[in-house]
């Protein structure tokens, strides 16, 4: 009977210790290409429902998709066409606010003063120069920001066609997989294709009706609040809503910080914090478990650090990649023993 050849432990550590690092080098040096490549197949899963809504009333596929990336265009065009027209309202007001952030900062440290008798003009100053960097730096250097913004989306303008190939070709991919793969395995491939589908479909749409639900209130709120720039603050902050954990409390940073060093009272800091945990809590209570549900399944503690990771390896794009990444790990592990250990990680 032939006997398994089984290697050293020392040397199947080192093994695994060189395909991860094969792995990061790959995933760096070569992150301008790939990335653009992995968006744009998780936008053709976003842009899969439409398409094939047009396929079912016998709309050719080659127009079928055309017209879903040309939809998806459209709505990523309107809303940054609207950031751009908000943001110029912003830096219209921004001298204004500078001054009211001077305003409320002296107020703050004579009430800081009176209460510990302690005086610190140096970092009264401080205070203040940071303020009027950080509106300058949201304001008066957004048209440059949004100038590389636009470079960053033409760098990775070949993204429709990725996202229309992958869509065309969806049904060669699937079949090439499956001939790559054994015949007797022929069966767990397709349920793994089946699954991973079903669950990169589900998050990607779910995830966009979240947070398009999470515009509406934020905007609403800050309204009520009678926060200036309502509208532009609530976009901002449901934007980053695409990053799970992270992105409620980046988005909701620089609303608190114009409540406190832009407005006439301190009630509005108060009430944006009020208006966080209600829509944090609508948003992880009822929204996200609803909508998109537990297709996911991936424990907090890895969420983050697949988040973390991703956010090292390719920035803000790593950030939103991630989870649907780390929750086909999970699928391949729930059919592939060999892989187990890492869906039970997950």
């Amino acid at each position: 009977m032939k006997e398994t050849l089984k290697l050293p432990l020392i040397l199947r550590l080192t093994i695994v210790l060189l395909f991860l690092w094969l792995t990061y080098f790959i995933l760096t040096e070569f992150r301008n290409y790939l990335y653009p490549i992995t968006l744009g197949g998780l936008f053709a899963y976003l842009l899969y429902p439409v398409a094939s809504y047009f396929e079912k009333h016998n709309v050719p596929r080659i127009l079928a998709n055309i017209l879903s990336i040309l939809l998806g265009i459209a709505v990523v065009s309107g809303i940054f066409f609207f950031i751009y027209k908000q943001m110029g309202l912003f830096l219209e007001d921004l001298p204004s606010l500078k001054i009211t952030a001077s305003k409320n900062i002296n107020s703050i440290f004579a009430y800081l003063t009176q209460l510990t008798g302690v005086e610190t003009p140096q970092l009264k100053e401080q205070f203040k120069l940071f303020a009027g960097n950080l509106l300058s730096l949201s304001g008066s250097n957004f048209k440059s920001t949004y100038g590389a913004t636009f470079q960053t989306v033409f760098t990775v303008g070949i993204m429709p066609v990725y996202i229309f190939f992958l869509l065309f070709y969806r049904n060669k991919f699937h079949n090439f997989i499956l001939m790559v793969v054994p015949a007797e395995k022929h069966t767990i491939a397709r349920k793994i294709l089946d699954e991973v589908n079903q669950l990169v479909v589900h998050y990607m749409t779910g995830v966009f009706i979240v947070v398009s639900i999470l515009v509406v209130l934020n905007s609403t709120g800050f309204v009520i609040i009678g926060m200036k720039h309502a509208l532009l603050l609530g976009v901002l902050a449901a934007i980053m809503n695409f990053i799970p954990y992270y992105g409620t409390i980046i988005g909701y940073m620089f609303p608190l910080f114009i409540a406190v060093f832009t407005m006439n009272s301190p009630q509005y800091a108060f009430l944006v914090i009020i208006q966080f945990i209600i829509v944090q809590f609508t948003e992880n209570n009822i929204l996200t478990p609803n909508i998109v549900g537990a297709h996911v399944s991936i424990n907090p503690f890895m969420i983050i650090l697949a988040i973390t990771f991703g956010g090292f390896i390719w920035g803000l794009p790593g950030m939103f990649i991630a989870v649907p990444v780390a929750a086909i790990f999970r699928v391949l592990g729930e059919n592939l023993p060999e892989l187990a250990p890492i869906s039970y990680l997950l």
